[in-house]
């Protein structure tokens, strides 16, 4: 009894392990290829907050793609900094716009 069922167990052992590994000439389990940004940030406009909030980044097995984070920050850099000078230029104009209106009612008066 005990060698039947030691043999049977071998041979449950080894038809599991041939149906993992694929003992035929067809593969059981495909090779997955990897998960690549399916939904990056737009380029032909700015990036809005929508986008941002949409943005999911494929996990890869440590975490995720650093390359695909890398893209994500350089854009997301890049378009903080074009708002920033553009915010400083409309703050000056505003500025000196303020500084000719006040000249021109200062001069008005007098």
């Amino acid at each position: 009894m005990f060698w039947f069922l030691l043999i049977t167990m071998v041979v449950v052992v080894a038809a599991v392990t041939l149906a993992v590994v694929g003992g035929g000439d067809s593969e059981v389990l495909p090779d997955v290829a990897p998960e690549q940004l399916v939904d990056p940030l737009p380029q032909a406009r700015p990036v809005d907050r929508a986008d941002v909030e949409a943005l999911r980044l494929p996990v890869a097995v440590r975490g995720y793609r650093m390359a695909d984070v890398d893209d994500v920050l350089v854009r997301l850099g890049a378009e903080l900094a074009e708002r920033d000078a553009r915010i400083a230029e409309l703050e000056e104009e505003l500025a000196g716009a303020a500084a000719v209106g006040d000249g021109g009612a200062e001069d008005g008066r007098a």
